[in-house]
């Protein structure tokens, strides 16, 4: 996409020195109205240097850093003026202010079907910043977006073209995250190879600022980070997939459990066996191996019952 964005190459002056001009011109029509005194030879000068003087007011431009004033000459676009410091400038141009600096976008979670189906809740947070500023203001129909009130345009028109912006990426952000959330699963147990929403969170991450971006660029918009931050099962599933959850950690803890138990009955066999403490037969081991399991493997504590009599 061809980037009509360019810097403002007309007429600049140093501000402290234009607002000396301004002054001297104000005091040049001042001294007329004094002298005039009912005379139209000295008034009608000191008019126009006081139209002059108001003229030149308009002119002056303030910017701070990461700020920057797009310059429109009658609904053409002049350039975007960013150095930072008070200057003056043509005062026919309208001067429109945006911010380049970096923020932040927290929306709340919502609700989505991942790859498998399952709802899920889902937010993110996002940090992003303007940085093509005549697609910002000519590109989308920034003014008809910002919620703007009636009585503050003049004084408010910055705050609320950022608002503006805000909306916008607001708006897309939800998009983008629908669209990313939906090419994945929540989580797949089954699969260890493919990629889930809850394991692999910094591939998810890159495809979601590289989407972000791709929509936020007609915007002059640019995304330098997006993280999941919030990830859950929606609320009318979250119970069965919670017993789902704890069904599988109860079978790793019980292969783990029986991974030691048929260690330790081994070891005890051998043991019994080396030492010469009894010599038992197959039927016997076997008892024996089933007894010690049981132990080894059941919840609930084991009763010991002591058998006094003989083995045979």
């Amino acid at each position: 996409m061809e980037n009509k964005e360019f810097a403002y190459k007309g007429f600049v002056l140093n501000g402290f020195l234009a607002l000396l001009v301004a002054l001297a011109l104000l005091a040049g029509a001042i001294y007329c109205f004094v002298l005039a005194d009912g005379d139209a030879v000295y008034a009608i000068p000191g008019i126009i240097l006081l139209l002059i003087f108001a003229l030149c007011m308009n002119g002056f431009i303030k910017l701070e850093p990461n700020e920057a004033k797009v310059l429109v000459f009658f609904g053409k676009y002049s350039g975007t003026f960013s150095r930072t410091g008070f200057y003056w400038v043509n005062p026919f141009l309208s001067k429109k202010g945006v911010s380049l600096r970096a923020r932040n976008l927290n929306p709340e979670p919502i609700k989505v079907n991942d790859k498998s189906g399952n709802p899920v809740l889902i937010g993110m947070v996002l940090v992003w910043r303007l940085e093509n500023t005549y697609k910002a203001l000519f590109e989308i129909d920034s003014q008809s977006l910002a919620p703007v009130s009636a009585g503050q345009k003049g004084a408010s028109a910055a705050r609320y073209l950022s608002q503006a912006f805000e909306n916008f990426v607001k708006v897309q952000s939800d998009a983008a995250l629908r669209q990313v959330a939906g090419c994945y699963a929540y989580d797949n147990p089954d699969s260890a190879d493919e990629l889930t929403l809850r394991s692999n969170a910094e591939e998810i991450n890159e495809r979601l600022v590289s989407t972000l971006n791709d929509r936020l660029a007609m915007a002059g918009i640019h995304v330098t980070e997006a993280r999941i931050n919030y990830l859950a099962y929606a609320p009318e599933i979250a119970a069965v997939m919670l017993r789902r959850q704890q069904a599988d950690a109860i079978i790793a803890a019980r292969e783990k459990i029986v991974d030691g138990a048929v260690s330790m009955v081994k070891m005890a066999l051998d043991k019994l066996k080396d030492e010469g403490v009894v010599d038992l037969d197959e039927e016997r081991k076997a008892a024996m191996v089933s007894n010690l399991l049981v132990v080894l493997c059941g919840d609930e504590p084991a009763q010991p019952v002591v058998n006094s009599g003989s083995l045979y």
